[in-house]
């Protein structure tokens, strides 16, 4: 049993399959989890509310976005991914493009994909801890991502990553413009800061 007071917190794990670990997942449907390329554990509590209402937003204006390419997949929080590094992560939102989703092996596309999301973006909650929340946005670059934002609502700044490069930090700015595989998207970061405005 997991005590909610003490998360997010961080256990050691014996080495899993992807069902062993889904099925993991599924005795814990009201927990989070993801998995260190090290083989530590991650465990989250459900986002609070707001968060919740943000990551919809971000979420629903990259799925609007890549309709009219339909060039990619989008995933939501609830996508699993297994880095090439081992790792499990499960970014708030990212694009994978058809064409490395359909070099995968046809039967395992009902699992874990093995790769990593071209674009990622995740969402500061009040759980996060910024060293934490930086050093997977650097293991999204190492392992594949050509561009990756980190928004910090309260501080209502993006951090942008990509390979290879020093994450460059925008603070107080109403919308953020992708490039690279994601070029032409723009997030409109107007309901992000303040999900409640009229």
């Amino acid at each position: 049993m997991i005590d909610e007071a003490f998360l997010p917190a961080i256990l050691t794990a014996p080495p899993m399959t992807d069902q062993q670990f889904a099925d993991f997942c599924s005795e814990h449907p009201d927990l989070f989890f993801e998995i260190t390329s090290e083989g530590e554990l991650i465990v989250m509590p459900p986002n609070f509310s707001l968060t919740g209402v943000r990551n919809r937003e971000i979420t629903c204006q990259l799925d609007r976005w890549n309709a009219e390419q339909s060039q990619g997949i989008v995933g939501d929080s609830s996508t699993g991914f297994v880095l090439p590094n081992g790792a499990r992560r499960s970014p708030d939102a990212s694009w994978t493009s058809r064409d490395e989703i359909n070099k995968l092996p046809p039967e395992s596309l009902q699992g874990y994909w093995h790769l990593c999301p071209a674009f990622v973006i995740e969402l500061r909650s009040h759980f996060d801890r910024l060293p934490a929340l930086r050093a997977k946005m650097r293991e999204y670059t190492a392992n594949g991502a050509q561009l990756g934002w980190m928004i910090d609502p309260e501080a209502r700044t993006v951090e942008v990553y990509r390979p290879d490069r020093e994450p460059e930090s925008l603070t107080g700015v109403d919308s953020v413009s992708g490039e690279g595989p994601v070029a032409g998207f723009v997030l409109n970061l107007t309901r992000v800061w303040d999900p409640l405005a009229d």
